[in-house]
């Protein structure tokens, strides 16, 4: 206890507060042009994403000893729904021969052009090597065969579809990611908090995993370091808000502001590590994930949570001490003024549920068990193409076309490898496949023999993903052959296994720490048991609720097989919070008197710091709809709506409603169970007099 007074001393004393504050400009004149650099560290091609054992990916990585693993096929599709002219045929020869031009096109890989048989549209087929950008220099080279396509079209539509268009539609809306959210933060988050969370926190955290990235192997890629800024930001705000609502109460009771702050510390900083610590494991677990996109998204954002935390401990207590009482306007905390935890709105709260503790809880339940029946209506069995975009881009409606007028596959083939010595028995096994037209000759590439086939469904349907299961089954059947099944259609279907995997894996992992931490952390079995019964009650509920809301308002064709994974880890990160806030100081105080006496006092004392953490992270992640993609609007509405659901209704009525009946026995076996719970009377006599007003 006397080592932790002395490094919360640290941060808050006299003199002491400026070597942190200057500790952190330098780190801050270190960091900013290294987090600068995190984009080009970035790594957005196929492994980075794809989940590494996978069938698919072996396919890819055999491709990458003849071909870049960033080819990218991408189809132009003219059409003119009265017929084709001549000067039409003529156009599209021309644009072939340019498009052949185009920086990162593969040299003859110009496949066209095609009419199609009913005369009204015509396709080309090419390919273009993305290099080290991967997917994110995509809508460069589409930017750049758009300019040919559509100079001199006199009528005739031009579109761009297949793996190129797509990924060049999908960089475009991963592109607003940060700049859309960190714009919207600060209109919901004061300043102070504003500069200790977008200076300190997210530069340095840019920075370290820059460094990481550059010289230690660890993987980043568009989706981590976006999701890095929300999860920074909302980390960050929770644990300032635990210390400055903790502050603001020893200000009342202390006449000088730096033992006021060193006193803050040693209570409220515990919580804040054990929260962070938690959260940080939480991630970690990500490490599991058969997706390499999900396995490297742990330790970004867990470096992301620890150096927030490190921030929120360090640079903002220097800051506040700094500053005089006055930065509290217009609600100056007084020395002597009446301490909040006895009246108040949430004491108010804590009192009236008090008697009525058991009907409270079991309506809560049962209102949160009727709203996860919800779950039954959920489809996260993968989006196609159309159904992740919130709107029509380019490709989608160029898919529409193709498909109108050429085999749906046109442009992503299915691809085959396997033993030389094979090459016709997998050639016959693969065109008699159903599903299947247009089977190449085999070519031996790298030692293997190559085939692409055209699916005859769109590529991205389940029709498509069953064809790759009767293919994978057919080829395998060669004897001797070795065969693996790839392709765009492929690599999709294995990505939404592997989620389902990785889901049905860290979910439950993610609980046994949660409960493991709560169990060290509270010194009591009953209690954490208690309390990841209530996450898991709250999960579902926001599930189901936004599974009626996808279904029935927005008219979302489903759900990405990642949803529930992703909504998980974002709850229980930034939920365990309140947990952690709500129970430590529960404990704190039933310490001091008794446990239903804690819970009502602990309750008082952070439900104004709960709420307003999930009022503001709400705000932030429901920015997220403002991102014209499914997966991205979903996410930000499940998990705002769970936010908040959380920080009202379970943490703060069902939590303490439980806590109020369960008493004492809360924190069995620990000797705080001993401790006899108040008589009825007793509660009732103080119930009255904290309920007056005044």
């Amino acid at each position: 206890m006397n080592r932790l007074r002395k490094i919360a001393e640290i941060p808050a004393g006299s003199w002491t507060k400026w070597v942190v504050v200057g500790v952190w400009v330098v780190v801050l004149v270190i960091a900013l042009p290294l987090s600068s650099k995190l984009t080009g560290a970035e790594k957005n091609d196929a492994s980075a994403w794809l989940p590494g054992g996978a069938e698919s990916t072996k396919v890819l990585n055999v491709q990458s000893q003849f071909q870049s693993p960033n080819v990218y096929p991408g189809v132009v599709v003219y059409e003119r729904a009265s017929g084709l002219t001549a000067a039409d045929r003529a156009k599209a020869a021309a644009d072939a021969r340019a498009i052949a031009g185009v920086h990162g096109v593969v040299p003859g890989q110009v496949v066209g052009p095609v009419p199609s048989a009913d005369g009204k549209a015509i396709q080309i087929i090419f390919k273009v090597d993305l290099g080290t950008k991967g997917w994110a220099g995509a809508s460069t080279a589409a930017d750049s065969v758009r300019a040919i396509i559509t100079s001199n079209a006199n009528g005739l539509t031009t579109h761009i579809t297949g793996p190129l268009g797509n990924a060049a539609d999908s960089n475009n809306v991963f592109k607003g990611i940060d700049s859309t959210l960190l714009y919207s933060a600060v209109a919901v988050v004061i300043l102070i908090l504003l500069i200790t969370y977008r200076s300190p926190a997210l530069i340095t955290a840019q920075a370290v995993i820059y460094l990481l990235a550059a010289h230690a192997g660890l993987t980043v890629n568009a989706q981590s370091a976006g999701i890095l800024d929300v999860l920074v930001f909302g980390a960050s705000t929770d644990y300032a808000l635990l210390l400055v609502a903790r502050y603001r109460e020893e200000l009342r009771r202390h006449d000088r502001r730096h033992p006021a702050m060193a006193e803050a510390l040693r209570r409220a900083g515990p919580a804040i590590i054990a929260s962070g610590s938690t959260v940080i494991l939480a991630l970690l677990t990500l490490l599991a994930a058969e997706l390499n996109s999900t396995k490297d998204l742990g330790p970004v954002l867990a470096i992301g949570v620890a150096v927030g935390m490190v921030s929120m401990l360090t640079l903002l207590p220097a800051l506040l001490v700094i500053c005089p009482r006055g930065v509290f306007w217009p609600y100056r905390p007084t020395y002597g003024s009446a301490e909040p935890t006895t009246r108040g709105l949430w004491a108010r709260v804590g009192w009236w549920i008090a008697p009525r503790a058991r009907l409270t809880w079991i309506t809560t339940a049962v209102i949160l068990g009727i709203l996860a029946l919800g779950l039954t209506g959920l489809k996260a069995h993968g989006l196609t193409t159309a159904q992740g975009f919130r709107g029509h881009p380019d490709s989608v409606t160029g898919a529409t076309v193709l498909a109108a007028h050429f085999p749906a596959g046109s442009g992503e083939p299915v691809i085959v490898i396997g033993n030389p010595d094979s090459a016709a028995q997998l050639r016959s096994a693969f065109a008699e496949t159903r599903g299947i037209a247009n089977v190449t000759p085999p070519v031996v590439r790298a030692g293997h023999a190559y085939l692409e086939g055209t699916l005859t469904t769109p590529p991205d349907s389940q029709a498509a993903y069953d064809t790759i299961d009767r293919v994978r089954a057919a080829v395998h059947a060669v004897p001797g052959a070795d065969a693996q099944v790839g392709g765009t259609t492929a690599i999709n279907l294995d990505v939404e296994r592997a989620s389902a995997h990785d889901r049905n894996l860290i979910i439950p992992l993610i609980l046994l720490v949660v409960l493991v931490i709560l169990g060290l952390l509270l010194r009591a079995l009953v209690a954490p048991l208690i309390l990841t019964a209530t996450v898991v009650l709250s999960f579902a509920a926001s599930l189901g609720v936004s599974a009626f809301f996808f279904n029935h308002v927005f008219g979302f064709g489903g759900a990405d097989t990642a949803f529930p994974l992703f909504v998980f880890v974002f709850l229980v990160a930034l939920g365990i919070d309140y947990n952690i806030f709500l129970m430590t100081r529960v404990r704190e105080e039933a310490i001091k008197r008794d446990a239903r006496h804690g819970a009502i006092v602990g309750m008082a004392a952070t439900g104004g710091v709960i709420t307003s953490a999930g009022f503001v992270l709400a705000g932030t992640f429901a920015v997220l709809a403002t991102i014209p993609a499914t997966f991205l609007t979903e996410l930000g509405f499940a998990v705002a709506f769970g936010i908040l659901l959380d920080t009202i209704v379970v943490r703060l009525l069902l939590v303490t409603a439980l806590n109020l009946d369960v008493g004492r026995w809360m924190w069995w076996p620990s000797k705080l169970a001993q401790k006899p719970d108040p008589a009825p009377d007793e509660l009732s006599r103080e119930r009255a007099a904290a309920t007056v007003p005044g």
